[in-house]
């Protein structure tokens, strides 16, 4: 038994001489050993208050330096943004540093002080709510974001401990509420919620600020194909037209036809995305994308475009106007009869229903709704804009459809959606997806469909300019430009019934008609008969008007030269046309 036990303590007895040995080596007294220990001793407790002493000293002399600070810093500059310039270099959105308040609870030395004089510096901070963050636990929180450079001197002359500012970026808008709908806003976080902002976090800025890579020094401007002159030019115009006419609202845009490019685009009311709140009233929508409406005897050129492109019927071909086209218990009349037989070409001047409901009766329900289909008027339109509508199909598409769409009732489309389909009809047969980035004629036509004839469009700008010249678009025949168009009268829907007091006008106009670069759409939500205008609120009256002095003014700024003199449609675009086949 005791040979037994002997073994472990010889084995003990070993290791602690090892360890002895290694600490202290070898032949040292106790005494020595002591010193060492409250050597080792004196030097932890000093590097420790060390430690402490510059940890407070960095609290005082440096408050904004604290790591968590830093690391908030940090994400703050992760969060910045691109700018964004209009096509020629100007600024539509940018980001600047701005003061946040925070405050470190853990740290505050009298909760009802601190709240007090914070409160008589920032007066919109509700004080019960303040007074319960500055009393939490937490280590930080948010007092108020984005303060102005003088409420940062107040509060840091009050001296309160635990009471800091970071600096944050902050998405400013300088042109203000100018091109709203189409840059949208961000969030206080500097997140993108709407426009071109929200395409932009979508379209991997997001993740770049989850990586910690988009910072100032790595991001490039961001280009869109936006004319801020033109946008001003035409915001103004619209407001002017909305004002004289009482309407309730007004839109227009502006879209290169060979490209595809968006180069401006207006919904009034609109909003100061500065102040995103304002973007939350439903008036403010825009009306060009988000909302969706039945546009009238704009669809007269789609329709009188798919007969053309069939080949079974031609400018000359006439169609019965003589009465109203009775279908069941509705009738279909025009608002100004002629009473007889209508050429093609007739019906599209005197913008005749009955004209056009003969014509799309004549190609059948369904060469009607796969036309249309062809031209993008069925499906959901995608831009870089998030906020864009279904249209409104109906369901069971039969011939009382073909016949009321076929005029512009019966199917709501977002207004930029049917632009899309007329310029494939201006601009040689090709249907182009519209753009708010810079695109070439060449990147155009890598994304471009043919969905119509070349003759079928060089007969489509003649009966535009034909309108200008002798049909509703007179008083948008600005002199030297050669526009061509064609107007839209449609009755909103009230209460399940189609009212005439309440109508829905656009103007679709496009220059030059014999070689188009440009198509414009101004849109008047229910404007108001007035004295000059007889009483009358239809397109021919407001929209087309406002069109021609949009057209006045944008039209030197798109680069587009004057030119005067020039032949009648027939002979500078039907003959040219003809000529070349």
């Amino acid at each position: 038994m005791t040979v037994t036990h002997a073994t472990p303590a010889v084995k003990v007895s070993w290791r602690r001489s090892l360890v002895r040995t290694l600490l202290y080596g070898r032949n040292v007294d106790r005494s020595a050993k002591t010193k060492a220990r409250l050597g080792l001793a004196i030097l932890v407790f000093a590097l420790g208050y060390t430690v402490i002493a510059g940890r407070l000293i960095m609290f005082v002399a440096l408050p904004d330096s604290h790591m968590g600070r830093r690391t908030l810093a940090q994400d703050a500059v992760a969060t910045a943004r691109p700018d964004i310039l209009d096509r020629n270099g100007e600024i539509l959105a940018t980001d600047v540093r701005a003061p946040s308040l925070f405050a470190e609870p853990n740290r505050i030395i009298d909760v009802d002080e601190a709240t007090e004089l914070l409160s008589a510096v920032l007066p919109d901070l509700d004080a019960v709510e303040l007074r319960e963050r500055l009393a939490s636990k937490r280590h930080f929180v948010w007092l108020k974001r984005d303060i102005t450079p003088k409420q940062r001197t107040e509060i840091y002359r009050l001296g309160l401990p635990g009471i800091g500012f970071l600096p944050e970026n902050k998405r400013v808008y300088p042109n203000g509420a100018e091109v709203s709908h189409v840059i949208g806003h961000v969030n206080i976080d500097n997140q993108g919620i709407a426009g071109i902002e929200k395409w932009l976090d979508g379209s991997g800025l997001a993740d770049l600020h989850l990586a910690g890579l988009a910072t100032d020094r790595l991001q490039e401007p961001v280009k869109l194909a936006v004319d801020l002159r033109v946008q001003h030019a035409l915001r103004e115009e619209l407001i002017k037209a909305r004002d004289k006419y009482k309407a309730k609202a007004a839109a227009g845009v502006i879209v290169a036809v060979r490209t595809g490019e968006i180069v401006s685009m207006v919904s009034v009311p609109d909003y100061d995305p500065n102040n995103p709140r304002e973007a939350l009233d439903p008036n403010r929508i825009n009306r060009l994308t988000t909302g969706v409406y039945e546009m009238g005897s704009t669809f007269k050129a789609l329709t009188l475009a798919m007969a053309l492109d069939s080949g079974k019927i031609n400018l000359n071909s006439t169609f019965d106007a003589r009465v109203p086209l009775h279908f069941g218990k509705f009738q279909i009349h025009d608002s100004h009869p002629e009473g007889r037989f209508l050429t093609l070409s007739e019906v599209f001047t005197y913008s005749s229903n009955i004209g056009a409901a003969r014509v799309a009766l004549a190609m059948g329900v369904d060469q009607h709704k796969a036309f249309l289909k062809k031209l993008g008027q069925l499906d959901r339109l995608r831009t870089e804009l998030a906020e864009s509508a279904e249209p409104l199909v109906p369901k069971h598409w039969g011939e009382l459809n073909t016949i009321t769409i076929a005029f512009g009732h019966g199917l709501s489309v977002a207004p930029l959606q049917a632009v899309m389909g007329i310029c494939a009809l201006m601009n040689g047969g090709f249907l182009i997806p519209p753009t708010f980035m810079r695109r070439s004629e060449e990147q155009a036509q890598a994304v471009a469909t043919r969905v119509v004839k070349t003759e079928t469009s060089d007969k489509m700008r003649y009966l535009m300019r034909l309108n200008a010249e002798k049909g509703t678009a007179r008083q948008a025949d600005v002199p030297g430009y050669y526009v061509g168009g064609k107007t839209g009268t449609s009755e909103k829907v009230v209460g399940g019934r189609y009212s005439k007091e309440k109508v829905l006008n656009s103007f679709t106009a496009v220059l030059p008609a014999d070689d188009p670069r440009y198509l414009i759409l101004i849109m008047l939500d229910e404007p108001q008969g007035l004295p000059e205008t007889h009483g009358f609120r239809t397109s021919g009256w407001n929209a087309v008007p406002a069109g021609g002095a949009v057209i006045g003014r944008v039209a030197p700024l798109l680069g587009i030269q004057p030119r005067f003199d020039l032949p009648p449609a027939d002979q500078l675009i039907l003959a040219t046309s003809t000529a070349s086949r």
